[in-house]
C-alpha cells in the first residue's frame, strides 16, 4: 500500500520506515488483492515476429501490458499466456515474459521473452544500452533545436502518486533518465520528432517532453504547455480527439537475438489515427 501511494500520513504519501508521531492522522485506501495467478485470455496479438525464444508485438492503443490495480485482466500478459505455453515462470513475477513495457495509450513494438535465458539476455542488453528503442511522436510547438539530449532524473511525483516528474539531483526517489530527441519535421503548431531511450523510466519520454515545454499531442496526463484546443482548427481538433491517447509510437527496436547473437531490427508504421493527424498537419503547413 505504501509503494502504491495509497497510505497517507497527514494527507501526504510516506515511505517505508516513516515514524509516526502522536496526533498524526494515517489514512489508507485498501487495494483489491492481486490474483495469485493470471489467467490466459484469447486476446488478439499483433505479432510482428516469433521464434522459440521471443515474440515481437505491435501493441495497439488502450492495451495495458500487465495486470495491476484497476486492470486485473484483459492485458497483454493475459493474451501472451494464452499464446505461449509455460511462460508464467519467465522473468518477473506477475509479468511473465515482459522484457520492457509501454504505457497503455502508447502504441508500437514490444518484446516478450518466451524462455528464461532469453529474458535475462535481453535484460542484459537493455542495461548495457545495446537494446535500442526509438519512438516517433507528435509534440506541441516547434523546438528550437534539431537534436537534444535531455538528462534529467525522474521519480514519483511528490504529491500525485499516479504521475512521474523530473526531480532535483540528489532527491531520494530520483533515478537517472536520459532521452535523445531529434526533430524530423516542423509542422507549426506541432512538430514530428524521434526520441531514443538511453534509460527506461516509467513515462520517461512523456515526462521529459513536458519538462522542456513540448508535451506529446493528446497526452491526458503530462499536458503542461498544451494549447487551448478551442483555438485549434476544427479538423485538427477532431484528429487529436481520435487519437484516444498520446501521439507516441514505439516505431523501431534493434537488439541482438538472445540465442544466436544475430542483429535484429524491426519497424512498425504509425497507427492510422496518428498518421491521419500527421497528414492534417502537413496539409495545413503547406
Amino acid at each position: 500500500m505504501i509503494d502504491a501511494g495509497s497510505l497517507l500520513c497527514n494527507g501526504v504519501p510516506v515511505k517505508r520506515g516513516h515514524l509516526v508521531s502522536q496526533g498524526d492522522r494515517v489514512t489508507a485506501t485498501i487495494l483489491d488483492p492481486a490474483p495469485t495467478r493470471h489467467q490466459p485470455e484469447a486476446i488478439p496479438l499483433g505479432i510482428v515476429y516469433e521464434d522459440a525464444d521471443l515474440l515481437v508485438i505491435n501493441k495497439p492503443v488502450g492495451l495495458v501490458v500487465h495486470p495491476a490495480p484497476g486492470h486485473p485482466a484483459g492485458t497483454l500478459v493475459n493474451a501472451v499466456m494464452a499464446h505461449v505455453d509455460d511462460i508464467e515462470g519467465v522473468g518477473e513475477a506477475g509479468r511473465p515474459g515482459i522484457v520492457h513495457r509501454l504505457d497503455r495509450d502508447t502504441t508500437g513494438l514490444l518484446v516478450v521473452a518466451k524462455r528464461e535465458s532469453a529474458y535475462y539476455d535481453l535484460q542484459r542488453q537493455i542495461q548495457a544500452r545495446t537494446f535500442r528503442r526509438t519512438y516517433t511522436a507528435i509534440i506541441w510547438k516547434v523546438p528550437s533545436f534539431l537534436t537534444a539530449t535531455i538528462d534529467a532524473p525522474i521519480g514519483r511525483h511528490p504529491s500525485d502518486r499516479k504521475r512521474m516528474a523530473v526531480l532535483p539531483d540528489g532527491h531520494p526517489g530520483a533515478r537517472s533518465a536520459v532521452t535523445e530527441i531529434t526533430l524530423r519535421e516542423a509542422l507549426s503548431p506541432c512538430a514530428l520528432i524521434e526520441a531514443r531511450l538511453q534509460t527506461g523510466r516509467t513515462h520517461q519520454i512523456r515526462v521529459h517532453l513536458e519538462y522542456i515545454g513540448h508535451p506529446v499531442v493528446g497526452d491526458p496526463t503530462y499536458r503542461r504547455g498544451q494549447p487551448t484546443t478551442s483555438n485549434l482548427d476544427p479538423v485538427l481538433r477532431k484528429h487529436i480527439a481520435d487519437l484516444r491517447g498520446q501521439a507516441l509510437h514505439a516505431s523501431h527496436i534493434d537488439f541482438a537475438h538472445p540465442e544466436s547473437g544475430v542483429p535484429m531490427a524491426f519497424e512498425a508504421p504509425l497507427p492510422d489515427p496518428v498518421s491521419a493527424a500527421l497528414a492534417c498537419l502537413r496539409l495545413s503547413h503547406r
